[in-house]
């Protein structure tokens, strides 16, 4: 466990027009060894995004990020690098998070935020937030609205169905804000 690896996320996947942020918390093993965000088979991020617009999912990586950014989305991960042995986000320890007061400078239209999960909140507030001397969200940046949702991530014994309803309000804010 002390000598696990630092290991060290994405950069996020967002251009000039991406308005809704999804926010996960660390890749898995699969996706740091891939270099893919949500890489691992049993994960339902990518199969949940493209449902929500009744779309096929493609096999190529390059082609599903093409279809967050044609629908306005972003994606990242709350840490920038942490030690853990294995997956399980409860394995997460000696956080650096990503530096959110300069994101939020360099994407001045991102209005809303998604949490992957429940891990990711929490590391958000936790990380980000405490770490600032923040209580909200607001005080980082104001007028932007939140929202958790299931984790899409196989360890998560929540139904595909469930996941899929409650992730319909990243398709409802996208909606919204074109």
């Amino acid at each position: 466990m002390i000598d696990d690896p630092v290991l060290q996320a994405f950069p996020p996947i967002i251009d000039e027009k991406s308005r809704v942020l999804i926010l996960g918390s660390m890749p898995s093993v699969s996706s740091l060894e891939k270099s893919q965000y949500y890489a691992h088979p049993h994960n339902a991020f990518w199969r949940i995004i493209h449902d929500l617009w009744g779309e096929e999912l493609p096999q190529d990586y390059a082609a599903r990020t093409q279809f967050l950014l044609a629908h306005d989305l972003a994606l990242w991960d709350v840490v920038a690098f942490c030690r853990r042995d294995g997956s399980a986000d409860a394995a997460i320890r000696d956080v650096v998070a990503n530096d959110f007061a300069i994101f939020f400078q360099q994407w001045p239209r991102i209005e809303r935020i998604c949490f992957n999960g429940q891990a990711a909140e929490k590391l958000f507030e936790q990380k980000v937030l405490k770490k600032q001397g923040l209580m909200s969200l607001a005080e980082l940046r104001p007028a932007l609205q939140v929202c958790r949702l299931p984790s899409t991530s196989p360890a998560h014994a929540v139904s595909y169905v469930d996941k899929l309803a409650q992730w319909q309000v990243v398709r409802h804010w996208v909606d919204e804000v074109t």
